[in-house]
């Protein structure tokens, strides 16, 4: 009898590993793994989520136009060019599915979002690694890694796990010396923690090659119900509707979404405090002999003398009820990607490092 096998290059993908959330024999755990907003959802999207309950029996809309809309509005879009998915990464897998195949190429760099691959591997795609310079994408090196089979070039803007960031002018250089067959994708998952960047939108309609896709995720503390969205040339969404599935957003997810887009005081108040304790524990990190790069997302990459000491330190933590995020799988093997949670949170993370490197092991 034949073996049923996969197609070619899927069991190559390693599965995607998430974030810790517990620690066996452990209580009073501090999560600071997935880089989720410490302070949760609105108010109003809560109230959102209580209301949608009573239509559960109902299918949601097929083209969700009430949050295409508000998102719309609220960064000044236009709503045709929106799709919505299942987090920013249904959007990255949509993308992969309709433009890379088999022969094809699809260009990231050494410290890019994981999926990236692995949607690559499961179009059956070649996902081609760029170097970054000292953590931050290199656009000369993404170009010279191009060639006639790359159909997607994937950066992400801030990047995770670095928390570093590239100017419009060098993201503009990189659309305009991509091959003429490929389509640069700007992820935008964390986008909203940096004042006045549009994330790539402008450059988006200005161009014909150029997608952005963002999230509910991080800063909308919406991580749970699982909701992104992407923006893109007509033609792109088009192509990628074809292949989205006609109700692939709950009812539940849509309220939440369109009441958290819509509340600006809370996004706002969210961004502030984020800015200030993450200012605060770089520092505070920094007096304890854990340098990190400066960040513009809601976590900070901190690094260690070796693999050794970062892994011991992770263990250290986790002892002390801090679960952080080890990212030897991001060719960061000396670093710990530290999520910027409230104060309270934070002091204790900086506390207990400074433990660790006082020799309290």
């Amino acid at each position: 009898m034949a073996k049923i096998v996969p197609q070619p290059g899927i069991m190559d993908i390693a599965l995607y590993e998430g974030g810790k959330s517990k620690v066996d024999g452990v209580s009073n755990i501090v999560k600071l793994s997935s880089n989720e907003n410490p302070f949760g959802p609105s108010e109003a999207a809560q109230e959102a989520v209580r209301r949608a309950v009573h239509e559960m029996h109902r299918y949601p809309s097929t083209d969700h136009t009430p949050l295409r809309t508000a998102i719309a509005e609220v960064h000044g879009l236009n709503a045709d060019n929106i799709i919505c998915g299942v987090g920013s990464d249904e959007i990255i897998h949509f993308l992969c599915q309709a433009y890379a195949g088999p022969g094809d190429e699809v260009v990231h760099t050494e410290h890019g979002f994981a999926m990236y691959k692995i949607s690559a591997k499961a179009a059956g795609a070649t996902p081609v690694e760029v170097k970054e310079t000292e953590r931050v994408t290199d656009v000369d090196a993404i170009l010279a890694g191009c060639t006639k089979k790359t159909k997607l070039v994937f950066i992400a803007n801030p990047n995770n796990p670095t928390g570093t960031m590239i100017g419009m002018a060098e993201i503009e250089r990189l659309a305009e010396g991509i091959p003429p067959q490929a389509i640069l994708v700007l992820d935008g998952a964390y986008a909203e923690y940096v004042e006045g960047y549009d994330g790539g939108a402008k450059l988006v309609e200005a161009r014909d090659n150029v997608v952005m896709t963002r999230t509910f995720s991080k800063l909308y503390g919406l991580g749970g119900v699982r909701v992104g969205w992407g923006y893109a040339p007509k033609d792109i969404i088009d192509v990628l509707n074809r292949i989205r599935g006609p109700f692939n957003l709950s009812n539940v997810a849509l309220a939440a979404a369109e009441a958290a887009v819509k509340d600006a005081a809370y996004v706002e108040k969210c961004r502030a405090e984020n800015t200030r304790m993450r200012t605060w524990l770089a520092e505070a990190l920094m007096e304890h002999g854990v340098p990190s790069d400066t960040s513009t997302a809601n976590f900070i990459l901190a690094r260690f003398a070796d693999q050794e000491e970062a892994e011991a330190c992770d263990l250290f933590l986790q002892k002390n009820g801090i679960i952080v995020r080890r990212v030897a799988g991001y060719n960061l093997p000396a670093a710990l990607r530290i999520t910027v949670g409230d104060e309270a949170s934070c002091r204790r993370v900086a506390h207990t490092v400074g433990l660790f490197k006082a020799g309290e092991r």
